[in-house]
């Protein structure tokens, strides 16, 4: 993969780096925040070498790339001057619901830390298998240097929140570090620990332990933001730089001893509790519904608003049954794409599930869910099953994380413990359930074969040839009442159907002969040997061009066959100058004919059936 090529596409076809207000990424998908979605050419992102799926989830623009979407972002940010921490402004019309606004939050402050989260979590289980093996002992310096560095990330996460947060509210980093730094201050530790009493101007203070916690510093840097730009017009610019750190760190560092955790801390409390009520009222049903539930809210990105459970359990319990249920519905997607594998004789399908369910198996379901089971749909459906009987299994086995990672094969040792041989047979028979479903009912190859829906009779067959436009492109297919130039839209010209290209290349959509060639190489008239006058117009307002990023491999009246080609065109040239690429391909004598049928298909190949004309 060229990561830089595919950072460049992505970003012009978003709209340029002026649409994007922000951009983060997690495991698999680049989340923008843009200005104006309707600028984002989503049909064509689709279409790129290496993007799996693009969607609108929680305010965010998600393009699904797989395992290489750090590479891609840090090429983006490279090319760009893409700031996290700069102020955009939001339009009133384009305010999001409280839910995705919730969501968005979430996800923007937990998602910068999922390789750091997933790399301890991986250290710790197998810190843990060392040390049940024997291989290790606790008290050696090996052991405490390696646990210190696995268990820093948890001890000093309200510091690594803080940072995340004061990028998501667009507040001072370094302030809010300060806030959180004094609340991991050894001497209120100490007092914590000792059980002495501490006041701020006569008012008590209700100490707790805010290492691993989450709440607190979120709402801490969350009021900070409103009210960093009020202080910030009582100085003078010649002061400011001073004087509102000084009283922000003055009065939010006792702010949120006071109020803001005792608040987040009740909050958390409460949390697990409900979580623990639900868990423990039925633990097979709540695996179950986990289970069976999961990879259909990571397919609308709401998965992110259930993390934060994750992350109080390991707070308030120090041990997590929630990210164990959820484990065999990783393995499950994995194990429906191994069944279509096992099952196609497809060469393409096959390519792609092959490292989709090795990738699934890692924890990274994107590939095999937008790639494979969504796709064909039962298998996944099949997997959504599987991963409710596993997660019941799991539910019932009492298997619990013991630090925050990314469900996948080599963080499995992360749940070693209580309950941990019954998680493996959960995610076993997952994975059983769903790859022989899949097998066995779920998928089985589509054969289009011409010649079991032709009239055997060659006359008969001929004649229906004739009355077939096939597409003379690759992309996504439009309505032509969707055209923007009324021209085309209104059928003046004639019926048809538009095509937004995604490879520069024109072919021949029937035998005949071109009957015309525009000065400007942006449009052709062609004439089948059935009569159909065909025109195609490449891109909208494209004569301004001169034809200099269109090539002609033929001259008017060249007799042409069917595939051949007819035209190489640069896209990239033609959307850097301003110009839409969308491509009418419209039947100019259509009044002759009964109906003019277009494809009901989102997407063609060339050569694909894409007008059929009714006699």
């Amino acid at each position: 993969m060229d990561h830089s090529k595919l950072a460049k596409e992505i970003l012009t076809l978003v709209g340029g780096e002026q649409n994007v207000n922000a951009l983060v990424h997690c495991t698999t998908r680049l989340r923008f925040k843009l200005k104006n979605r309707e600028k984002a050419n989503k049909a064509m992102l689709k279409k790129l070498p290496n993007v799996i799926q693009v969607m609108e989830m929680a305010g965010q623009f998600q393009i699904v790339i797989g395992p290489d979407v750090n590479e891609v972002y840090r090429e983006i940010m490279m090319a760009t001057n893409l700031d996290d921490e700069k102020e955009v402004e939001v339009r009133d019309d384009d305010k999001e619901s409280f839910f995705n606004r919730a969501i968005d939050v979430i996800s923007s402050i937990f998602t910068p830390l999922l390789g750091a989260m997933a790399g301890v979590g991986i250290l710790k289980g197998l810190l843990i298998l060392a040390v049940d093996f024997g291989w290790i002992v606790k008290e050696e310096g090996t052991y405490q240097i390696l646990h210190a560095a696995a268990d820093s990330l948890f001890y000093f996460l309200p510091i690594l929140l803080a940072i995340t947060s004061a990028r998501k509210f667009r507040t001072d980093p370094y302030i809010s570090v300060v806030i959180a730094g004094a609340l991991l201050y050894p001497d209120l530790i100490r007092i914590y620990n000792e059980g002495l009493d501490i006041t701020f101007l006569g008012l008590p203070i209700f100490l707790t332990n805010y290492s691993t916690s989450v709440i607190p510093i979120i709402i801490a840097v969350y009021v900070m933001s409103k009210i960093q730009p009020i202080i910030n017009k009582w100085f003078h610019s010649s002061i400011r730089t001073f004087f509102t750190p000084l009283f922000l760190i003055a009065t939010m560092v006792p702010l949120t001893l006071l109020v803001f955790g005792p608040f987040g801390t009740i909050v958390s409390k409460w949390l697990g509790i409900s979580y623990s009520f639900l868990y423990e009222g039925s633990p097979f049903i709540a695996g179950a519904i986990v289970g069976f539930f999961w990879q259909i809210l990571v397919i609308f990105g709401l998965h992110w608003g259930l993390v934060p459970i994750a992350v109080n359990n390991l707070s308030q319990f120090g041990l997590d049954t929630f990210a164990a249920m959820l484990t065999p519905a990783i393995f499950a997607q994995a194990g429906s794409t191994l069944g279509v594998w096992l099952k196609t004789r497809n060469k393409q399908v096959k390519a792609i599930s092959g490292p989709a369910t090795f990738a699934g198996v890692f924890g990274i379901t994107e590939p095999a869910i937008y790639g494979i089971t969504l796709r064909f749909k039962k298998p996944f459906i099949i997997g959504c099953i599987g991963g409710a009987v596993g997660g019941a299994i799991v539910g019932v086995s009492g298997a619990a994380a013991n630090s925050v990672a990314v469900p996948g094969l080599t963080t499995l040792p992360v749940y070693f413990g209580q309950g941990f041989p019954l998680f493996i047979i959960g995610i076993i028979i997952a994975v059983f359930i769903a790859a022989i479903g899949t097998f066995l009912f779920g998928y089985r190859d589509e054969e289009e074969t011409e010649d079991e829906i032709l009239p055997s009779s060659k006359a008969e067959h001929a004649a229906i040839e004739d009355s077939i436009i096939y597409s003379p492109l690759a992309g996504a297919v439009i309505p032509l009442e969707q055209v923007e130039d009324e021209v085309f839209s209104s059928g003046a010209i004639g019926s048809g159907v538009a095509i937004i290209p995604t490879k520069g290349k024109l072919f021949s959509p029937v035998n005949g002969v071109v009957t015309s060639i525009f000065p400007s190489n942006h449009a052709f008239g062609i004439t089948s040997d059935a009569g159909i006058e065909i025109l195609i117009h490449i891109g909208m307002n494209t004569v301004q061009l001169g034809g200099k990023d269109f090539d002609v491999q033929i001259n008017k009246g060249d007799k042409i066959t069917n595939g051949q080609l007819l035209a190489t065109f640069d896209i990239k040239s033609i959307v850097d100058a301003g110009c839409s690429i969308t491509t009418p391909i419209v039947i100019t004598n259509s009044m002759e004919y009964l109906d003019v049928i277009s494809s009901e298909a989102e997407n063609v190949e060339v050569g694909e059936r894409l007008i059929t004309i009714v006699k």
